[in-house]
């Protein structure tokens, strides 16, 4: 190891150190930390929040980052890892400490606000606060973009964040050509909606015994329990400390047994993710997924490619029917496959179906990219949400809960992120296109080796951690770069295929 790369690495394993604990203390206020901890708990995010910026910023961290940019002996490790906190620091030093530990706390504060206005389904109680993330998120695009340019808006600063190289205008361009080529799809199937009745799903799945196939679910898919915990939140999430300890949560509902099954399958695909990266880059900080389009590629092919498929179903169907005998009695394979890939507009993103699922993503990419841009009110964000479910997919929430309350992502202050999950549903097809050319897939699925297809993933994508960017994964593994006519081709044929005979 080059010398001065060691001196940095001792001075980021203090870093990574207190990132730790800023996930524990997350990780429990999301999933069993009493209601009432909160606002001391908040204060102790904020000092540490403090802790972990003067960790990274400071002259010390400075002088290595001078010296190690006219080293010529790193190896690609040291390399990938210099560019990696040169990025950081070059952007969090621009930000004043006292800022960065407001929004710290605002942050860690907000998601409680969040989650009671949403119980509520009072949108009034949590606009103050999301109005504040706002104004930071605002504030601190403008420090990177006043100081180093390069970016034609506040909108496109953040969605370098989670999907480094994409622009609006790749994101324009890139919903437009799916819109075009889902909304034909979608008026097909509206008009053949009511032709799938899938009246077993609304029927009442006991919690306990939701939980119990959920662990059974997980365990099948490979995600490793003495490296990793499954536990409940009020929205799904996945977060890691490092590939040892992985963390990952669902939501059950009793009248809606295949919207934990499916959360589940995602967050497994995350989880996977993270518990395979190599093992000489995980606590560092290129030890994690390479972007969030690539991580919600493994989510998206896990929960949909794979997971609604039918060989995938084949052999776990049964174990489902032997859970739930009394609830799924008269429902066949056939009809369990055509349920669960149903496709109709509906409210909520995350229960949303393979074909509608894009169009949740783009009315939120066009109010953030509004918002961001531009001076709204919160009732003007409010309504615009409500405009843009009724021209994307033909309805209206009747809540707040149901409406701009339903996903967690802004209280987190996550603005940008939203367009990874698109980006991320394409790579899946992507790469689903590509595995099929490389193994048995289906047979695979069918006798439950599962083991193979995330033995390959890890080897040509989990295992670089952020060492090579999305663009060099797709194209070492796949032979091209990031290509969507691989997801709408996936989606055409297999719409048409399922519909074209009710």
């Amino acid at each position: 190891m080059n010398p001065v790369f060691k001196q940095l690495k001792q001075e980021l394993d203090r870093v990574q150190s207190l990132f730790m604990a800023l996930t524990l203390f997350d990780w429990d206020s999301a999933t069993q930390a009493p209601k009432e901890s909160i606002g001391l708990t908040s204060k102790a995010i904020g000092i540490l929040s403090n802790e972990y910026y003067n960790a990274l910023i400071n002259d010390k961290v400075k002088r290595l980052l001078v010296q190690l940019e006219g080293e010529t002996d790193l190896d690609d490790y040291e390399k990938a890892v210099l560019k990696e906190v040169k990025k950081d620091y070059e952007e969090m030093e621009l930000i004043p400490a006292d800022e960065y530990q407001q929004y710290s706390e605002l942050v860690s504060n907000s998601k409680s606000i969040w989650e009671k206005a949403k119980k509520n389904h009072d949108f009034e109680q949590f606009a103050p606060t999301l109005e504040e993330v706002i104004g930071f998120k605002k504030k601190f695009a403008d420090y990177t973009i006043k100081a180093k340019g390069g970016f034609s808006s506040r909108y496109d600063k953040l969605l370098n964040d989670y999907e480094e190289g994409f622009t609006t205008k790749q994101l324009d361009e890139f919903f437009s050509r799916l819109k075009e080529a889902i909304v034909p799809l979608v008026q097909m199937v509206v008009e053949k909606k009511d032709k799938i009745q899938k009246e077993y799903a609304t029927r009442l799945y006991p919690i306990k015994e939701q939980e119990e196939f959920n662990i059974f679910l997980t365990n099948y898919l490979g995600f490793d329990f003495n490296r990793g915990v499954l536990a409940q939140s009020a929205h799904p999430f996945t977060t890691n400390l490092h590939n040892k300890d992985v963390r990952i949560t669902t939501a059950y509902i009793e009248d809606l047994m295949e919207s934990a099954i499916f959360s589940t399958i995602h967050e497994i695909g995350h989880g996977l993710y993270e518990m395979g990266v190599d093992d000489t880059l995980t606590f560092s900080p290129v030890g994690g997924g390479t972007s969030m389009g690539m991580h919600e590629s493994q989510s998206r092919l896990f929960e949909n490619n794979i997971g609604r498929s039918r060989a995938f179903w084949e052999p776990l169907f049964p174990v489902l029917k032997e859970k739930f005998k009394e609830q799924l009695e008269d429902v066949s394979l056939d009809t369990f496959l055509i349920g669960i890939n149903k496709a109709e507009p509906s409210l909520i993103r995350i229960e949303a179906d393979e074909l509608t699922y894009s169009l949740h993503i783009m009315v939120r990419y066009e109010i953030e990219k509004q918002f961001m841009n531009e001076d709204m009110t919160m009732d003007q964000i409010k309504e615009l949400w409500n405009q843009k479910y009724e021209e994307y997919l033909g309805i209206c929430p009747t809540n707040d809960a149901e409406g701009i309350l339903q996903d967690v992502h802004w209280s987190q202050g996550s603005i940008g992120y939203f367009p990874s999950y698109a980006i991320g549903t394409a790579v899946a097809a992507q790469i689903y296109a590509h595995l099929q050319t490389v193994m048995p897939l289906e047979q695979y699925l069918r006798e439950g080796k599962l083991e193979e297809i995330t033995k390959y993933l890890h080897e040509h994508i989990h295992r670089f951690g952020k060492t090579k960017n999305m663009q060099e994964i797709l194209k070492d593994m796949t032979g091209e770069q990031f290509n969507p006519e691989y997801y709408i081709k996936y989606l055409q044929e297999k719409y048409t295929k399922l519909y074209e005979n009710l």
